[in-house]
Parts: C-alpha cells; structure tokens; sequence
C-alpha cells in the first residue's frame, strides 16, 4: 500500500493512496489484494458465461443464450463496481490476465451445476471479503459489501431453481425447450411463497 501525504491548505495534510486520489482511510493489505482478486474473479465469471452462450446459441437455446449474455453483463456490471470502490478509496485498479473460460458441456444440466459451483465460489469470496473488512474495521467495505451479497445469495437461489427444473425435466428436449421459453419471455424466477 502506497500512502503519501500532501499539504492542504486549512487541514495539515492529506493522505493520499497509489493513484495521487485523496484517502480518507487506508486499506488494509490484505483486504486490497482480496478486492483485486475477487474483481478477477468476476471478470473471469463474465468470460464463462458468455462461453456458455456460445455453447447454447449453437444448439439453438435462444432463452437460454438470452439468459447466459444477461448473466454475462452482470458479471462485467459487479466488476465495474469493484474498480468503481477500489478507485473512490484512492487504489490503482489492476486487471490481471484471465485463463480461457471452458467451452464444451455434455448438456444443459452439466452448465447450470458449473453455474451453481461458480456462483457459490463467488458467494465464498464475498463472505472472506467482509470477514476481512471487518476484522479492519473498515465499515466503507462492508456497506460497499452488503448489497452486493444480497444480490449474490438471490443468484445463487435463482441457478439452485433453473437446475432443479432441468433436472425436473430428465434430459427430455420437450421440457428444456418449455424452460428455454420460459427463459426467452423472461419468466424463470423461483416460487415465492411471500408474494
């Protein structure tokens, strides 16, 4: 962690972090580098789910491609936010290099518990990031946090849904085409019993 100071003018000094930005409290190392990697990691869940449209464009799965290429720019839309907050707490932003995404699946089925397995990783990283802010005592990560792990637990609910009713389905291609077009009318959401 970089930290300078400059003269101010009415105040003594201001901190500043790597990128010259003002910082109105430093960031603990370690809860740095886990922001840097979990925004890999989001990158990387962008690169995956588009490779999974790939893979259902290919077989004709409009819902479902929809569906992938929304995920997709989700994904890119959480990493945004990531360099967004690193960036208002005065760090540099470091974009590492991604390994290619896989690209071949058995079936559907085999897609949607790779999504799931992501996705819970994901969830994992949110939790150790807040563990760690708290642990720092830096309440700006965990109000940064707390949203976006609301968010992550309802994604994780909604691919627990999709792949119980492909699962429903058996491999039988009448049920996956009804789930593709509940998926291209965009009415794929779970059940919810409070209203």
């Amino acid at each position: 962690m970089v930290q300078s100071s400059i003269a101010g003018s009415n105040s003594g000094s201001i901190s500043t972090g790597p990128s010259g930005r003002a910082m109105a409290q430093a960031m603990e190392p370690d809860l740095l580098d886990g922001l840097q990697q979990h925004l890999s990691m989001e990158r990387q869940a962008n690169i995956a789910y588009t490779a999974m449209a790939l893979w259902c464009a290919e077989r004709e799965l409009r819902g479902f491609v929809q569906h992938f290429k929304q995920e997709a720019a989700d994904e890119q839309q959480h990493a945004s936010l990531f360099a967004d907050y690193l960036i208002s707490r005065a760090q540099s932003v470091t974009l590492e290099a991604l390994p290619a995404p896989r690209q071949q699946w058995s079936n559907v089925e085999e897609i949607l518990a790779a999504v799931f397995q992501m996705e819970a990783e994901v969830t994992t990283s949110l939790q150790q990031l807040y563990a760690l802010a708290e642990r720092a005592a830096d309440v700006r990560t965990t109000v940064f946090l707390d949203p976006i792990i609301q968010g992550q637990i309802a994604a994780e609910h909604h691919v627990a849904h999709l792949l119980g009713r492909v699962r429903l389905g058996r491999g039988d291609a009448t049920a996956l085409l009804v789930i593709d077009g509940e998926l291209s009318a965009g009415n794929s959401q779970p059940a919810s019993l409070a209203g």
